[in-house]
């Protein structure tokens, strides 16, 4: 069995890759260009191609088809850059990975205190050596109500980490209650957490029926002065209504790992470029608002699962095995 790697980081994913390749009797080869048109010749032999979050159409579908690839396994949590319906047609079998809840959860409630510590206009005064007080009051995260949407693995590990701080916190999830949960947060409907909640910190998945889910309506039944975070995937969160209740007041800041239309930017290195994207320029010059490039995943522990989990899956499907990580 091989794999052919799209987007492999030579810094951090490369070595990784050697060592499981070697564990699991998979060969590999790679590239650390995104999947084109011109480069998907490389998977040619491969039983697997492994993609990280980027472009990847149906023509991409077709053309690994050509060349004999059976799966697509993706190098993340999120599968919805994969056309999947398509990829299905076409008679490939699909995967993501999983790795620990903590390193996302914890940069969201770091996302948390930065916000309602206003830690980014602290800084960038500081920088101007600015030391005066005056704007720069937050508010204890202790005595707030802090609401989480989706109590999955990652939502479920916020919520029992912000319990050591003494918050009330409210939760919903659309798939039923967490028992485990319920030590620790309140379980309540949607429109109960917009109107109650300080903050509110998104956890869930892309799709349909999440697309916009904090918009002009939803955000009008929040509290005035809530703060919104999200760690989970921009397409949850229309910009335009997010950006408008930010200049009325009505969203008093945000922590913000992910943007809507945020393809193309990262992870690539833009320094020196011009770039077309109003949402991140308005977002980023609004001192009350924090933005980091999609990088709460990121840990050592976290790369090391994603590498690995990858040759798992197809080791799964060499030797006809269930396999815990396919996307049903």
């Amino acid at each position: 069995m091989k794999i052919a790697f799209f987007s492999l980081r030579k810094f951090d994913e490369l070595e990784l890759a050697a060592e499981y390749g070697k564990k699991y009797g998979i060969d590999f080869v790679w590239t650390g260009e995104y999947p084109n048109k011109e480069n998907l010749k490389l998977a040619q032999g491969c039983d697997a191609v492994s993609i990280v979050p980027c472009e990847f159409t149906d023509e991409y579908i077709d053309i690994l088809s050509k060349y004999g690839v059976k799966y697509i396994l993706a190098r993340s949590i999120g599968y919805d850059h994969i056309p999947i319906d398509y990829a299905k047609e076409k008679g490939f079998k699909i995967s993501s990975v999983t790795y620990p809840p903590e390193c996302v959860a914890n940069y969201a409630i770091m996302l948390m205190l930065m916000a309602a510590r206003k830690i980014k206009q602290i800084m960038l005064r500081a920088n101007c050596q600015d030391y005066s007080l005056r704007g720069k009051m937050g508010k204890e995260i202790s005595d707030c109500t802090i609401g989480i949407i989706g109590t999955g693995n990652i939502g479920s590990c916020v919520i029992k980490h912000l319990s050591g701080f003494g918050a009330k916190i409210l939760a919903y999830n659309k798939f039923g209650e967490n028992p485990e949960i319920k030590q620790y947060a309140e379980y309540t409907d949607l429109e109960t957490l917009y109107k109650n909640s300080d903050i509110i910190s998104l956890h869930v998945a892309s799709n349909k029926e999440t697309y916009h889910m904090i918009n002009d309506d939803s955000i009008s039944k929040m509290k005035d002065g809530v703060i919104i975070i999200n760690t989970a995937r921009g397409t949850l969160i229309d910009s335009a209504s997010l950006i408008k209740a930010i200049k009325t007041g009505k969203i008093s800041a945000a922590g913000l790992d992910v943007i809507e239309n945020e393809s193309g930017l990262y992870y690539y290195n833009r320094s020196c470029d011009v770039l077309d994207n109003n949402e991140l320029a308005v977002l980023s010059s609004f001192p009350n608002v924090v933005v980091t490039p999609h990088t709460a995943f990121y840990t050592e522990t976290t790369v090391r699962n994603m590498v690995e989990k990858t040759f798992q899956s197809l080791w799964n499907y060499q030797n006809n095995m269930s396999n815990p990580y396919d996307v049903k």
